[in-house]
């Protein structure tokens, strides 16, 4: 199973410093240092996002999923229901924001960086 921290990493090893997922298309974008950008296809996750966006309800959802208690269909359709229209992870920042339709920052919060062995730094 891959975790977000070595996501992260294998993202950073090929030049990605920004990733956005939009929530109601279901895709992913990601920009290099120079603002090229890569779209992905939808993965079929998309969602109606709620126009009335909950930062309670948005909080609840992440920890929850961050305990593991769902997987990631199931928050991508919480956090839509929660308003969010798109996440930006700054991978030089270290930093997850999650964004309504009006452009407003709903919660900012830090990616984990747990390292558990030293295979997963190469």
């Amino acid at each position: 199973m891959r975790t977000i921290q070595k996501l992260v990493n294998e993202l950073k090893n090929i030049g990605v410093s920004i990733y956005e997922y939009l929530v109601e298309k279901g895709i992913n974008k990601y920009y290099n240092s120079n603002g090229e950008c890569l779209k992905t296809s939808s993965n079929g996750l998309g969602a109606i996002v709620n126009k009335v966006s909950s930062q309670t309800s948005l909080k609840h959802i992440l920890l929850i999923h961050q305990k593991g208690e769902t997987d990631y269909p199931t928050f991508c359709k919480q956090a839509a229901e929660s308003g969010v229209e798109k996440w930006v992870s700054d991978l030089k920042k270290m930093k997850v924001y999650y964004i309504d339709y009006d452009g407003n920052v709903l919660l900012e919060e830090n990616i984990p960086m747990f390292i558990n062995n030293l295979s997963e730094i190469e």
